[in-house]
């Protein structure tokens, strides 16, 4: 997966110098407002600390989360650009197989730092669909424990913050001639988190899991 992720990122990279440019200005910033959607997964990966036997069969899942999002676009060459996101986004952990219906984690609060390198391809009339790869590093604060993992003896809960790597696709249509346009847009997150669950001083749960979540977002952009 590793191998396939980076090969993907270098030909997304290279584009710029295989293909001619289009009429987009090197130099111009487009700014974008979307509504989004986040919908990681969250299950578990590994259990490295089980204090409390868990069942056979115990599985997680992460809440999905809708947010307001802006993305700031810088083009440094005519069909190609920089993207960042501004956004963070609430989730909570609930049980999942054995552990059906149970909280674990409420109020988990993401900061998906993301930077994107994207290619924008000219079909004509104005109509750019793009590929984009980037770098990502989340931050997550503000998480509590649940009451079902309270019952268990937790006293606190911590999910760390991680690198990891995104693929993106979307487009942009123009609805007028002064730089607006309808952008959709589609990401693939590959990162983790370490779950874990202390009781007083020890260390009672602690687990991997994968995050990965699809954020797909539909809204307006403008660049000037």
């Amino acid at each position: 997966m590793s191998r396939y992720l980076a090969a993907l990122a270098a030909s997304v990279l290279t584009l710029p110098f295989a293909a001619p440019a289009v009429a987009q200005e090197a130099g111009s910033i487009q700014v974008k407002g979307f509504a989004t959607g986040v919908l990681p997964n969250g299950e578990i990966e590994e259990v490295e600390t089980d204090l409390i036997d868990l069942p056979a069969g115990s599985q997680t899942r992460a809440t999905d989360s809708y947010v307001p999002t802006i993305a700031i676009e810088y083009f440094i060459a005519p069909n190609f650009s920089l993207e960042t996101i501004c956004c963070v986004t609430p989730h909570d952990v609930r049980g999942a197989g054995a552990l059906a219906g149970a909280e674990l984690i409420d109020d988990a609060v993401i900061l998906p730092a993301t930077v994107t390198a994207k290619y924008h391809f000219d079909l004509g009339g104005g109509f750019k669909p793009y590929l984009g790869a980037g770098p990502t590093y989340f931050l997550i604060f503000g998480e509590d424990v649940g009451a079902d993992a309270a019952a268990f003896g937790t006293t606190e809960v911590d999910l760390s913050d991680e690198f990891g790597f995104v693929l993106q696709a979307g487009l942009d249509v123009p609805l007028n001639d002064r730089g607006l346009k309808l952008s959709l847009d589609a990401k693939r997150y590959f990162v983790g988190t370490t779950a874990t669950f202390t009781a007083g001083d020890t260390v009672a749960l602690q687990s991997e899991h994968a995050l990965d979540p699809w954020v797909v977002s539909a809204g307006l952009a403008y660049r000037f």
